[in-house]
C-alpha cells in the first residue's frame, strides 16, 4: 500500500511579472510557463491550475523562454533570465524538475532571452540580451555551458533577441531589436556571429521579434512603439536573379548578404513584406503560431498575433485571395484600472489565444468550433502582483481573503464542478480596489470583514446579494446553509465613485432608474460617463478579468476613526463582537491599541503599553486573552473581565515583558495561540520562536501572571528572520512549494476537511494557506495521519 502524501499544494494564485514583454511562454507540452515575482510558474489552463513552481532566481524573473524541439514535440527544457543577471536552463519531466543549469557573466539585469537546438538535442545554442547594454551567445552541451561571443551596443539597449536558422542550411541567425530603432542581423560563421544588414524602416524603440520558416522562406515579425509591425522575408537568391537588369521595371528594395557554408557561398536576399497599422499604441509583442507536423512534414500557419498598450491583442493573416494581411480577430478589455497589454501567445494548435496585462493580468480566449471568427473568453489564473500582507479564511472555512500592496483585495473559493472530481481555487470577487497599500484584515463574519491600508481610517465591507448568490453556484453550498441575511434591502452590488476612495453601495432601485438610451443623452459630459458601471450577473463559473474589475466590489458599511497614523494591524475575536486595531507608532502614546465594538462600531477602549508599532494582535480561542507583540521587542497580554454578556468587554493589562524579562532582542514579527488556549508562541527578526505559558486566568492573578508566564520550551532557532507563526501539526514543503521571499502569514482553516470536498473523512485532512511578498497566496492539503 502506498504511503498516504504528507502534503500537496491545492492551489497557487499568482500573476506574471511587470516586466514587459518574453514573461510568458506557451509550450507545446500545453503548459503555460510565466514569471512571477521570482518563481516560475508550470499553469495548465486545460486543468485550471498551477502544477508546479520552479524556485532559483534570486531577482524577479524578466523572460522565459520554453526551447523548441526540432521535432515538433513537447519541450522539456525551459530558459529564463531576470534581475539577478543570470540565465537558467531548467530541464523538466513530468512536470517534475530533474536540473538547472544556471550562467552567469551580465553585468545588469537580463531583459531577454532565446534558445535553439543545433545538430542535436544535446548542442543548445542561446542568446541573451541584458541592461549592461550586451547580447551574450552561450553555448550548452550536457551539463556544460559556456558564453562564446559578447556583442557590444555601446549606450544602447538591445529590447529582444531571436534565434532561427538560414533557409535550407543549419548556419544560424539572431535577430536583435534595440532602442536605436533599428533590426540587427548576426549570422555565424566560423564559431563566432557577425553582423550582415541592418533593417531599417521603425521609427522608435523595437519591443518584440519573432522569426518563424514557412516553405523555403524565413520570415521575421517586429514590432515597434511606433504602433506598427512590420513582417521581413529572408530567401534565397539564384545566380540569375541577381544580374543588374537596366530597365526600369518597379521592384521590391532588397538587402542582400553572402554567407559561407561548408565550403559554398550562398546569397540571401531580404524585402520589407508588410506593414500592418492597426493598433494606436505602443505594440509590445508580436508571435506566430507554433507549426505543426502533418503527413510527415512540417506546416506553419501564417497567423501573426500582436499584443499593444491600447489594450488589444490582433490576430493577423494574409488574405486567401491577394495575399494581403488584414486583420482577423481583435480582443481586449474594457473599463478598469488598466494600461494594455505587454505580451501575447498561441496555445500549440491555436485554438487558444493569451494575453499578459499590465498588472500581471493574463487574458484568456478560445475559438468557438462552430464559428471560427468568434472569440469567447475563458477562465485563467489571476492573483496579486505585489507583496500578499496578509490573509484569512472566512469563519465557516469555504474561502480566503487575501490583501496586498497591489492595493486591493481579492476572495478566493473553490470551484465545484458537476460530473468533475478535480476541485481547482479561483479568484471570485475583488471586494476592494484601493488607493493606498492594504496591510491587513480580519473577517468579523462569513460575508463581512474590515481592512486597514496606509493610511488612518479602519474599512468594513459586507458582501452584495449579488456576490452571494455567485458564491452559491461556484462553491455548490446551497443559499439556506449559508451564514447570510435574506433581507430584502440589501445592495446589488458596489461602485467606486469619482475621485472617491469608498465602495458605494449599488441598489436594485439606483440600476432601474438609469436612463433609456436616446437622442438628448449625451448632452453633456457627465452623460457620457454615468457614475455607475456595475452591472449584476448571476454567474455558474469563476468571472474573467474583466468582470472582476468592475463588478465584485462589496459595499463600503462603516469607517472607523481613531488612529494617527497608517493601520499596521486588525484582529477580531471568535465570537465576533470586538475588534482590536493598531497602528505604526514611534511614541508610546500612537502605540495604543484601539478596541471597538462590532454591534455599535465605537470604540470601547484604548490599550496603552507598548512604545513603538504593534505588528501583531491575536485574541485566544476561548476570548479570554488578547495578545500583543511589538516593535519594541515585548509582547503584552490582555485579560478579558468577566461581565455580563449585556455589557461591553473590558480588557486590562495581566502580563507582558520588559527589557528586564525579554527574551527577544529584535521586532516580534508574529504570534499565535494553542487550540485549548494555554499557550501561545512569539517568532522574532532574532531567528528565535518561543512558547510561553501557562495562560490560566483561573488559577492566575494579575500579579503573579508575570512570574506564571515564562517560556516552556527551549527558545528554537529557526536560522533567518520568523515573519509568520501558526499553530497545528508542523511539516516542511520541499523547495518546489516554498515562497522566495518573506511570509507575511500563515493561517489554517478553521475546521478539519478540504474546502470544495466531500470527504467521507474530513478528519483525516488539515488545510493551511500561505503568504508572502513574493506576490503568492498558496493553500496546502496536509495528510494528518501521515505526519
Amino acid at each position: 500500500m502506498a504511503a498516504p502524501v504528507q502534503l500537496e499544494l491545492c492551489h497557487a494564485a499568482c500573476c506574471a511579472s511587470r516586466a514587459g514583454a518574453g514573461v510568458v511562454s506557451w509550450g507545446r507540452g500545453e503548459l503555460l510557463a510565466f514569471g512571477s515575482c521570482r518563481s516560475i510558474s508550470l499553469y495548465a489552463p486545460e486543468r485550471r491550475k498551477v502544477l508546479a513552481t520552479l524556485n532559483g532566481h534570486t531577482d524577479r524573473v524578466n523572460c522565459v523562454q520554453w526551447i523548441r524541439r526540432r521535432d515538433g514535440t513537447a519541450e522539456t527544457e525551459l530558459i529564463s533570465g531576470g534581475t539577478d543577471k543570470r540565465l537558467i536552463v531548467w530541464e523538466i519531466q513530468n512536470i517534475q524538475l530533474v536540473k538547472c543549469i544556471h550562467l552567469e557573466g551580465h553585468t545588469d539585469a537580463v531583459c531577454a532571452v532565446d534558445a535553439v537546438y543545433q545538430t542535436d538535442e544535446l548542442n543548445l545554442l542561446i542568446a541573451s540580451a541584458a541592461s549592461d547594454s550586451t547580447v551574450r551567445i552561450w553555448t550548452k552541451k550536457g551539463s556544460e555551458a559556456n558564453c562564446i561571443q559578447t556583442l557590444q551596443f555601446g549606450n544602447g539597449f538591445v529590447m529582444d533577441v531571436c534565434l532561427s536558422f538560414l533557409p535550407g542550411s543549419d548556419v544560424p541567425v539572431l535577430a536583435c531589436g534595440g532602442d536605436d530603432c533599428k533590426i540587427n542581423l548576426y549570422v555565424q560563421q566560423n564559431g563566432q556571429f557577425q553582423k550582415m544588414i541592418i533593417l531599417h524602416g521603425h521609427e522608435d524603440w523595437i519591443r518584440g521579434i519573432e522569426w518563424t520558416v514557412c516553405g523555403e522562406d524565413l520570415f521575421l515579425a517586429s514590432c515597434a512603439q511606433d504602433c506598427l509591425i512590420r513582417i521581413w522575408k529572408v530567401h534565397t537568391k539564384s545566380m540569375q536573379s541577381l544580374k543588374i537588369n537596366d530597365d526600369d521595371s518597379i521592384r521590391l528594395k532588397e538587402d542582400i548578404f553572402t554567407v559561407k557554408n561548408k565550403n559554398a557561398e550562398t546569397t540571401y536576399a531580404v524585402t520589407l513584406e508588410s506593414v500592418l497599422a492597426g493598433h494606436e499604441n505602443w505594440v509590445y509583442a508580436v508571435h506566430w503560431q507554433p507549426s505543426f507536423f502533418r503527413d510527415g512534414s512540417i506546416h506553419q500557419p501564417m497567423r501573426l498575433l500582436s499584443a499593444s498598450m491600447d489594450k488589444t491583442m490582433i490576430l493577423w493573416a494574409p488574405d486567401d485571395e491577394s495575399g494581403v494581411w488584414l486583420e482577423q480577430v481583435r480582443v481586449g478589455e474594457v473599463g478598469g484600472n488598466t494600461l494594455g497589454f505587454f505580451d501575447c501567445q498561441f496555445s500549440s494548435d491555436g485554438s487558444m489565444i493569451l494575453a499578459h496585462a499590465f498588472h500581471g493580468a493574463l487574458h484568456l480566449w478560445k475559438q468557438t468550433p462552430a464559428n471560427k471568427k468568434e472569440w469567447t473568453p475563458e477562465i485563467v489564473i489571476s492573483g496579486h502582483y505585489n507583496s500578499v500582507q496578509d490573509l484569512q479564511w472566512d469563519p465557516e472555512g469555504e474561502f480566503i481573503i487575501t490583501v496586498s500592496s497591489d492595493q486591493t483585495t481579492r476572495l478566493f473559493a473553490p470551484w465545484k464542478r458537476k460530473h468533475q472530481t478535480e476541485i481547482t481555487w479561483h479568484e471570485i470577487a475583488r471586494p476592494q480596489v484601493h488607493g493606498y497599500d492594504i496591510q491587513c484584515l480580519a473577517m468579523i463574519g462569513q460575508f463581512q470583514f474590515v481592512s486597514g491600508a496606509d493610511e488612518k481610517v479602519l474599512r468594513v465591507f459586507s458582501a452584495p446579494k449579488t456576490f452571494v448568490e455567485n458564491f452559491s453556484n461556484i462553491t455548490g453550498i446551497l443559499m439556506e446553509n449559508l451564514c447570510f441575511s435574506q433581507a430584502t434591502d440589501l445592495p446589488e452590488g458596489a461602485t467606486v465613485p469619482a475621485l472617491g476612495l469608498s465602495n458605494k453601495a449599488i441598489f436594485q432601485g439606483d440600476i432601474a432608474a438609469q436612463p433609456a438610451e436616446d437622442k438628448e443623452k449625451f448632452n453633456s459630459i457627465s452623460d457620457q460617463y454615468p457614475e455607475i458601471y456595475f452591472q449584476p450577473l448571476i454567474l455558474t463559473e469563476p468571472p474573467t478579468e474583466d468582470h472582476l474589475l468592475q463588478n465584485t466590489l462589496w459595499p463600503e458599511v462603516q469607517k472607523l476613526y481613531g488612529h494617527g497614523y497608517e493601520i499596521f494591524c486588525v484582529a477580531c475575536n471568535n465570537s465576533k463582537t470586538v475588534i482590536a486595531s493598531a497602528c505604526k507608532a514611534s511614541k508610546k502614546e500612537h502605540a495604543a491599541i484601539i478596541l471597538w465594538s462590532t454591534t455599535s462600531w465605537k470604540q470601547l477602549q484604548s490599550l496603552s503599553f507598548h512604545n513603538l508599532t504593534v505588528t501583531q494582535l491575536v485574541f485566544s480561542p476561548d476570548d479570554k486573552f488578547l495578545l500583543a507583540v511589538s516593535r519594541d521587542r515585548n509582547w503584552s497580554l490582555w485579560k478579558n473581565q468577566d461581565k455580563p454578556s449585556h455589557l461591553e468587554p473590558v480588557f486590562s493589562l495581566f502580563a507582558y515583558t520588559d527589557k528586564n524579562t525579554a527574551v527577544h532582542s529584535r521586532i516580534i514579527w508574529s504570534c499565535d495561540w494553542t487550540p485549548d488556549s494555554k499557550y501561545f508562541i512569539t517568532g522574532s527578526r532574532d531567528k528565535k520562536v518561543v512558547i510561553w505559558g501557562e495562560c490560566d486566568a483561573a488559577r492566575t492573578t494579575e500579579g503573579r501572571a508575570l512570574d506564571k508566564i515564562k517560556p516552556c520550551s527551549a527558545v528554537m532557532d529557526a536560522g533567518d528572520s520568523v515573519t509568520a507563526v501558526s499553530i497545528s501539526q508542523v511539516l516542511a514543503p520541499d523547495k518546489s512549494q516554498s515562497h522566495t521571499l518573506a511570509l507575511k502569514r500563515l493561517r489554517w482553516r478553521n475546521c478539519v476537511g478540504r474546502a470544495g470536498h466531500d470527504d467521507q473523512n474530513s478528519s483525516e485532512w488539515l488545510q493551511l494557506a500561505s503568504c508572502g511578498a513574493d506576490h503568492f497566496v498558496k493553500i496546502f492539503n496536509i495528510n494528518r495521519y501521515a505526519l
